[in-house]
């Protein structure tokens, strides 16, 4: 069971434990979740709902973080790529999300190389993707949303 203060994944988003209300409503305890992107949304959830999870620790945030450079990129054609971002965020690893971050920051980056209009679709994607790991990696990091994609983008700098 989660404590009052708490930092916890809910479906996808960061949430604090704003307070935990006993035998609340059917008489089961809940959770009353705030999510990090928005403090005016409260949400009663079960204690025993399988969709709360821990944030990662610490350590295995860096490691998430170090391992972009050796992950593979996804390789497969432009008609079907949207499908396969649309797999990889469903799925929601840490690691199919960093896959999604990568792929679309090469693609983009190829693009304007060659003086080209970036993609809005492979643009999209990767603001979903950050949506998605940001948030639980800049708590677990102690960083700002901002501080945590400038590190990410960093980190993918440097294996360039």
């Amino acid at each position: 069971m989660y404590n009052v203060g708490d930092y916890v994944i809910y479906l996808k988003d960061v949430c604090q434990v704003e307070n935990i209300k006993e035998k609340y409503m059917n008489d089961t305890d809940y959770y009353i979740l705030v999510p990090i992107n928005d403090n005016s949304l409260k949400l009663s959830i079960p204690v025993n709902n399988p969709s709360i999870r821990s944030l990662i620790s610490l350590d295995e945030g860096r490691k998430i973080v170090d391992s972009i450079n050796s992950l593979d990129i996804i390789a497969i054609d432009d008609k079907l790529i949207e499908s396969e971002y649309k797999r990889l965020l469903a799925e929601g690893t840490h690691e199919d999300l960093l896959k999604v971050i990568k792929t679309t920051y090469l693609r983009n980056k190829n693009r304007v190389d060659h003086k080209r209009k970036i993609s809005d679709k492979d643009k999209n994607y990767m603001e979903l993707a950050e949506k998605y790991l940001f948030p639980e990696l800049s708590v677990v990091l102690s960083m700002s949303y901002s501080e945590m994609e400038e590190y990410v983008f960093n980190k993918l700098q440097e294996g360039l």
